[in-house]
């Protein structure tokens, strides 16, 4: 069983897909990764969203630049959870951003800040520690752990 479907507009976007799974490696979500772009590939798009509820996904992360149309694509095809991450490749990814945040009525993606694959790997983690106590105690810890960071960092500053 795979809880988590990470979908890359590009081969480009594997760094910021490298930081959700560092975040899913955390807590030991199993995912898979895949490129298909929504513009290139749509029926691979498709048959990866597809393949993902038989295999028991409970949520989506697409990663896209540009346009980024990925994020909505994905959400037309699925109502599980679908998490946005937009790409600073044009546009400082302000682009990306608003094609993310901007869907319309009924067909909602969250949608996490440029660039930022370890949120949307933390949101996906949240999403399924709804149902999952034991993962939802560790991103307790998790979270217990970069207070006691910041408060180190103000002790180190100088």
């Amino acid at each position: 069983m795979t809880d988590v479907s990470i979908i890359l507009g590009s081969k480009s976007d594997k760094e910021i897909a490298k930081k959700a799974i560092e975040i899913l490696d955390r807590f030991n979500i199993k995912y898979e990764v895949n490129v298909a772009s929504a513009h290139r590939a749509p029926a691979r798009v498709v048959e990866i969203i597809n393949n993902a509820h038989e295999s028991g996904v409970q949520v989506f992360i697409a990663i896209a630049g540009l346009a980024a149309h990925l994020p909505g694509v994905v959400a037309s095809h699925t109502i599980r959870p679908v998490i946005g991450v937009p790409v600073k490749a044009a546009l400082d990814g302000m682009d990306a951003l608003l094609s993310i945040a901007q869907m319309p009525a009924g067909i909602p993606v969250a949608c996490v800040g440029i660039g930022r694959g370890e949120n949307a790997g933390i949101l996906a983690a949240q999403i399924i520690a709804t149902g999952d106590k034991e993962l939802e105690a560790k991103l307790a810890v998790h979270r217990k752990e970069m207070a006691e960071q910041v408060l180190q960092d103000s002790k180190t500053l100088f």
